[in-house]
């Protein structure tokens, strides 16, 4: 028998749910920005979803909430959605940039590549994807000396990646970081 106080951890995160006064505009940028489709939606609530979860999204609009203070506080930062390749994200990013939706900053930070966005209420998302093969490699690099003098990463240009990978480069060379050898 199992001890009843054995620590067990998530299998998934399920959903992230953000308080809105601006219901139809966040709905309309998420299954843009995701290319999800609403489950459910009242004037007061929606469910969003890209896969077969039933939600991944939650907007909530059940009372007029203050604004957020601007940038700097404490507390939640961003939500990142990962892709299968380099090749997703940056057709995302055509795709996006053409319905006028503008990443706020690109940033190749070594585990990933990746691209933020704001919503209509300015909550940051993140689209990426890995640039390891998998967890053991992405751990390692993490412990490296480049990874120990810039966590953060680097800035990039997601046109000049984009003309790149369609002139032959390969993911894995695109997604490098300058600053060190994988």
């Amino acid at each position: 028998m199992t001890p009843i106080d054995r620590l067990h951890s998530p299998a998934r995160l399920a959903h992230i749910a953000l308080r809105t006064n601006k219901l139809d505009e966040m709905i309309r940028w998420y299954c843009e920005v995701l290319g999800a489709h609403v489950a459910y939606a009242s004037d007061k609530i929606a469910f969003l979803t890209y896969d077969k979860e039933h939600h991944r999204i939650a907007l909530v609009a059940i009372e007029a909430y203050r604004p957020k203070p601007d940038y700097g506080f404490a507390g939640y930062f961003h939500t990142a959605f990962a892709y299968d390749s380099l090749k997703e994200l940056l057709e995302t990013f055509v795709r996006l940039r053409n319905a006028g939706i503008l990443p706020v900053r690109t940033i190749n930070h070594g585990p990933t590549v990746s691209m933020y966005y704001s919503d209509p209420d300015h909550n940051q998302i993140e689209l990426q994807v890995d640039s390891f093969p998998d967890a053991d490699s992405t751990n390692a690099w993490m412990k490296s000396e480049a990874f120990r003098r810039n966590p953060i990463g680097i800035d990039f240009d997601p046109d000049e990646m984009l003309m790149r990978l369609c002139a032959g480069a390969s993911e894995t060379e695109l997604m490098r970081r300058p600053d060190a050898i994988h």
